[in-house]
């Protein structure tokens, strides 16, 4: 049976001047599907739970787009949301526990170049954000149907959209000294951007204030973007999703880059 680990056919391929950032790609990869029933079962459960819950309170009472019920308007919501979290869930826990533990060193002293160390944890991160979002819209069909109108816009917003909280996530674990400042992190900014951000709402049901406020949260681009690509609806132009999440994504990158490169808290 091993022939059906990925890994059985990958090892033999990678060329040599890749193995590096391949190891440390592995290794990051393995270390969340070690432990799969916490990192990928308990989302998908925490995301059915929100849409059983709310699809059951509020399906007789909100209708956002005409043709799309309630339940079928949550599922990408929900399913970017989780994308999201556990792609900054990824990045910035393995980071911080290895320097709470100190065997980041042995990181920083392999041949491995700037770019093959942040390469190498962003692909682990995306992947494992991308398992949970497509797992749950699997078990998602399984209460309602939910169309797919522009595929590639799904793909695009999904990709990026794994891509910019995986590199957060290396960057909050790369600034972060202790769990206690992690979780600070995650609790007072990766979770009120993620819940304030349509996933359960319209931002066209708010007030002119409140409306504005919300397209500032770059979430919520990343969101109504995602959700566009299942219903050909959204609260703004794709497009002016695309761009301002590519954009995000551009000084995100560019900013962890210089930070790894410098040794910024990695260095002692």
């Amino acid at each position: 049976m091993q022939w059906l680990n990925p890994f059985y056919w990958l090892d033999d391929i990678v060329p040599a001047r890749w193995r590096g950032m391949y190891t440390l790609f592995k290794k990051e990869l393995m270390r969340f599907w070690r432990v799969a029933f916490q990192t990928i079962a308990s989302p998908i459960l925490t995301a059915l739970l929100y849409l059983l819950i709310f699809s059951h309170v509020l399906e007789a009472h909100v209708k956002v787009y005409d043709q799309v019920s309630y339940t079928a308007f949550l599922v990408p919501g929900l399913m970017m949301m989780s994308l999201l979290q556990n792609a900054f869930a990824n990045s910035s826990s393995s980071l911080i526990q290895s320097k709470v533990m100190g065997n980041i060193v042995f990181l920083l002293l392999t041949p491995l170049n700037t770019l093959e160390f942040f390469c190498a944890f962003l692909a682990a991160s995306m992947i494992r954000g991308l398992m949970v979002g497509l797992s749950i819209y699997l078990v998602a069909l399984c209460f309602v149907d939910v169309p797919t109108v522009h595929p590639w816009w799904i793909i695009t917003f999904a990709v990026l959209g794994s891509a910019l909280l995986g590199t957060f996530g290396i960057i909050a674990g790369i600034w972060a000294d202790k769990f206690d400042q992690m979780a600070a992190f995650q609790n007072f900014v990766i979770m009120p951007l993620t819940f304030l951000s349509g996933v359960f709402y319209s931002i066209h049901s708010l007030p002119p204030f409140w409306q504005a406020v919300s397209q500032l949260n770059p979430f919520f681009y990343m969101i109504d973007g995602f959700r566009y690509g299942f219903f050909g609806q959204g609260d703004v132009s794709p497009w002016l999703s695309l761009s301002v999440v590519a954009t995000f994504m551009l000084a995100l990158a560019w900013g962890c880059l210089k930070m790894i490169k410098s040794g910024y808290k990695l260095r002692g």
